[in-house]
């Protein structure tokens, strides 16, 4: 019997590179019987092994290739080929038309391409791809990030859901696919093309009611608590800033925020609504 909780952890919310204490854009969404990595930025292969064995992670999403939320695929591939995980290959790998042959390009140091899909079953998105993994079902929707980007939903059979943003601009494909779900994460770079602010990102959860927003990818202008500060005048519902290592259990009542410490074993819980 699988634990039938949806709960996503931030492995990183730095933007665009990696900080000490803070990787780039990444997540382990877990339920369903099955745990999904959202997006590889750079340093979150480390982080995901805080909380999984490499050789568990049933699936890679990947919203688009700018390096800050996909570099980490690289060294993915080796650990599945070379490290004796013992994982079933290939492992399914969603995420942008191309990103097949962008792997290949940095792997290859040769006449030959590198055997990518040895390692990935790769499955290319398009705009309101339906996939299932496990118990959980994955809907892709394209965004404006001016390069083909994609926000993902993941719901599991309990009706449960969170959305991802993913990198992009406010869109009504965005606010549709957020319709209602139970936990938003949204990135707030900055009001420039093909980002959202802390405000736009408060307004996009507001005018998608969703039932929780989580600010990520916030841009070095602000700090975390300014972000979370001018969102809340866009959006009157709970929100937390994807301090990583933070884990959201995804629940339509009684919602919490967990963070997880860096010494195994030891968890604090607080509401939500106190952060």
């Amino acid at each position: 019997m699988f634990d039938r909780s949806l709960r996503v952890t931030v492995l990183g919310s730095a933007t665009p590179f990696p900080r000490p204490g803070n990787a780039c854009s990444g997540y382990l969404v877990e339920g369903g019987g099955v745990r999904v990595w959202v997006d590889a930025g750079t340093g979150t292969l480390a982080e995901l092994q805080r909380h999984v064995a490499l050789g568990d992670v049933d699936a890679v999403w990947v919203s688009h290739l700018h390096a800050d939320h996909s570099a980490d695929l690289l060294t993915f591939y080796y650990a599945l080929l070379y490290a004796g995980l013992g994982t079933a290959l290939p492992v399914p790998l969603f995420g942008p038309v191309g990103i097949a042959d962008r792997l290949a390009g940095f792997l290859t140091n040769g006449p030959a391409r590198s055997p990518v899909e040895t390692a990935f079953d790769v499955q290319e998105l398009y705009d309101g791809q339906v996939a299932r993994v496990g118990g959980l079902t994955l809907t892709s929707r394209a965004v404006e990030h001016g390069l083909p980007a994609f926000a993902l939903r993941v719901e599991d059979e309990d009706g449960r859901s969170l959305v991802y943003s993913g990198d992009c601009e406010p869109c009504p494909s965005l606010v549709e696919l957020a319709r209602d779900c139970d936990l938003f994460v949204c990135e707030a770079d900055g009001e420039t093309p093909g980002h959202h602010s802390a405000v736009q990102a408060g307004r996009t959860a507001a005018e998608a009611g969703a039932g929780r927003l989580v600010l990520t990818h916030v841009g070095s202008a602000l700090a975390p608590g300014e972000a979370v500060a001018l969102a809340a005048g866009a959006y009157e519902g709970d929100i937390v800033h994807a301090d990583p290592g933070l884990r959201f259990d995804v629940t339509r009542q009684g919602r919490t925020v967990t963070r997880r410490s860096r010494t195994p074993g030891r968890t604090t819980t607080s509401p939500a609504s106190s952060r």
